[in-house]
């Protein structure tokens, strides 16, 4: 009686002890893929299941996982290690500078990340060996293929552009591995130094023609307003004199005597002589009166007679 108690609660505990081993609990944003008997059964989702020991197993996928190499250190090593459960969230990956050579054979560094999901578990696991490593390497290969068909120049004015298409063509490489590329970002670009020196000088040049540009507009503006006022300034000298002379022979008129235009400009003319006289003096001891001179102060007293007052005439 006793042996066959102890022979039950044995049978018992080791039954218990089999139903708890199969127990198996998923995590939020976790994936585990079950195998029955080597081949694939199901993938399980978040929350408490059951699987059959011994027929059944959790496959492995090998993850990439960074540790601390000491208490007291802060470097971080890179180990692959193999897990059970697949995260499903949206993964970071960092791949380091890559050697690229443009299209116009210019050799750069390019640094970057990789934003990707898994969202098939079972082709994650089935279709690749190693999912971080493939991604990887894809991610390096892509980039090559894409920055090394532009120039360099184009390089950082299109940034978007190559992110988006690095995106586009990892996402459909990645979609055999069951992996969603959410976005790629080119992080840095490091130039060579003699590059670096001729870029330098190039955007010195382009801040020098610029502002050439900008100053000899700035003198043809001046330029222009210039004349524009030298040209409103003929016009009002020539609608003074247009009046002045009108005003001699309306003088004239009223005192009946015809005085002819010509008189009438030879007086303006030696009006403007006798303004001008005192400012060509300052210039020496000496001033000497051209012969023309005197025909036109003749007119010039022949008009004054017209006003009683023998005074010039004043526009």
């Amino acid at each position: 009686m006793n042996i066959a108690l102890i022979a039950a609660l044995i049978v018992g505990l080791g039954l218990i002890a089999f139903m708890a081993k199969g127990f198996f609990i998923v995590q939020q944003s976790e994936a585990v893929v079950v195998e029955r008997l080597g081949s694939y059964n199901r993938t399980l989702d978040p929350g408490i299941n059951f699987i059959i020991p011994v027929l059944e197993r959790a496959r492995p996928i090998k993850i990439r996982r960074y540790e601390s190499s000491g208490i007291a250190s802060r470097e971080l090593q890179e180990r692959v290690v193999q897990e059970t459960k697949i995260d499903v969230r949206e993964t970071v990956l960092n791949f380091p500078d890559q050697p690229v050579v443009t299209n116009d054979n210019v050799s750069i560094q390019i640094n970057g990340a990789l934003y990707f999901q898994i969202q098939s578990p079972k082709q994650a696991v089935y279709e690749v060996e190693n999912l971080i490593q493939a991604v990887e390497v894809l991610s390096k290969t892509t980039l090559r293929a894409v920055v090394g068909a532009r120039e360099l120049d184009t390089l950082f004015s299109s940034r978007d552009e190559i992110n988006n298409e690095l995106q586009t063509v990892m996402d459909e490489a990645g979609n055999k591995w069951g992996v969603k590329v959410n976005r790629v970002e080119i992080q840095d670009i490091t130039l060579p130094d003699e590059v670096e020196d001729a870029m330098r000088q190039q955007m010195t040049a382009e801040r020098k023609r610029r502002a050439t540009v900008t100053e000899a507009n700035g003198y043809k503006e001046a330029q222009i307003k210039e004349a524009e006022g030298d040209k409103e300034a003929a016009i009002q000298r020539a609608e003074g004199e247009k009046g002045a002379i009108e005003k001699v022979l309306s003088a004239g008129q009223e005192m009946n005597q015809d005085i002819e235009p010509r008189t009438v400009i030879s007086y303006l003319i030696a009006q403007r002589y006798m303004e001008k006289l005192p400012d060509i003096a300052k210039n020496g001891d000496r001033v000497l009166v051209p012969y023309e001179a005197t025909g036109l102060l003749g007119s010039l007293e022949s008009i004054q007679e017209l006003f009683p007052n023998g005074g010039v005439l004043k526009k």
